[in-house]
């Protein structure tokens, strides 16, 4: 097994509003070792972007994090600004859900990566554009040349994305986030990217975040799943495992929801019924209760412990699901 990179042990995220306190992330724990795919999934308001701001020292000051971000050798958490900027680009890096919000409109995409590219190494500007053409060509950005004197809003969602990514690479990270990266792209430019970061990362021997809510993209590019709902994680697994042997009912139900081949075009999708609950209100039991099929007293009293119940396999649950019998 491949040498731990980063290590994220009962993580906790509270932010303070109007008197109140919303545990944004509860508890979390997980693993990321070397050249390895993680994917992190859930819902919207589930924790994972905040945990992997978290992991980047990119919370607002409104933020409290407790427990452990070791990456390497290097406790993250409570670190200074000053020093984690020296890790922020060098040792992990991110690439944000909307290139177009990311992206400097007033600045050519050339004199973004020449920036990124200067941050982080001494070097002069004519080292900096051929090292950003370097990049640009290999995120396989079509007149790559050309593009360097290009502003973003000449570009479509794809070529901006490629961008991103450059710039997320100027400083050879360790480990590259993809916060919902693909998300606001189409379906056949979302497979492209997934793909460029699957061979980048083989070729640079980073370790990827991939964070996101489709369970089905995870299925095709990541290692290993995390599960998160309500800011806690519910199950953990290798993929493949994890596919075989659901555990966690919520886990069964992202599952169910995603969208299959074999069924009739005018077959009604599956759904979560209910809301994720308000993080602001702490109520006992496992957060998942209301809209879980399986709960019974017992949940609604009791969390839980998210505990490793299998070789390698995680989950929080009372009432796990049983292995599916072929028909």
């Amino acid at each position: 097994m491949s040498e731990s990179l980063l290590d994220v042990s009962d993580l906790r995220v509270d932010f303070r509003h109007d008197r109140q306190v919303v545990r944004a992330v509860d508890g979390l724990t997980y693993s990321v070792r070397r050249g390895q795919t993680v994917a992190v999934i859930g819902e919207s308001g589930s924790g994972k972007t905040v945990s992997s701001r978290a992991v980047m020292g990119l919370l607002p000051p409104t933020a409290t994090v407790t427990g452990s971000i070791r990456f390497e050798d290097t406790e993250m958490v409570g670190l200074a600004e000053k020093a984690m900027r020296r890790h922020r680009g060098r040792g992990v890096a991110m690439v944000f859900q909307d290139p177009t919000r990311s992206l400097n409109p007033t600045m050519r995409v050339g004199a973004q990566i020449r920036e990124a590219i200067q941050t982080h190494e001494n070097t002069s500007r004519g080292g900096a554009q051929d090292r950003a053409l370097e990049l640009l060509e290999l995120v396989r950005l079509p007149a790559a040349r050309e593009r360097l004197e290009q502003y973003p809003h000449q570009l479509s969602g794809g070529m901006r994305q490629r961008v991103m990514i450059a710039i997320a690479l100027a400083a050879s990270p360790k480990l590259l986030i993809a916060d919902e990266a693909t998300t606001a792209l189409d379906v056949t430019t979302q497979a492209q990217i997934m793909e460029l970061l699957r061979d980048l990362q083989q070729r640079l021997g980073m370790a990827l975040i991939m964070i996101s809510h489709d369970l089905g993209l995870a299925a095709s590019f990541a290692d290993e799943v995390v599960v998160m709902y309500a800011g806690r994680a519910v199950e953990r697994a290798p993929t493949r495992k994890l596919f075989a042997h659901v555990r966690m009912p919520y886990t069964r139900a992202l599952l169910d929801a995603i969208p299959r081949l074999e069924n009739a075009s005018h077959s009604q999708l599956a759904a979560i019924p209910g809301q994720p609950p308000n993080l602001a209100l702490r109520e006992p039991g496992c957060p998942f209760t209301p809209r879980c099929p399986n709960a019974t007293d017992q949940c609604r009293e009791h969390a839980p412990a998210f505990a490793e119940h299998e070789p390698d396999h995680e989950w929080a649950c009372w009432h796990p699901c049983a292995d599916e019998v072929p028909a």
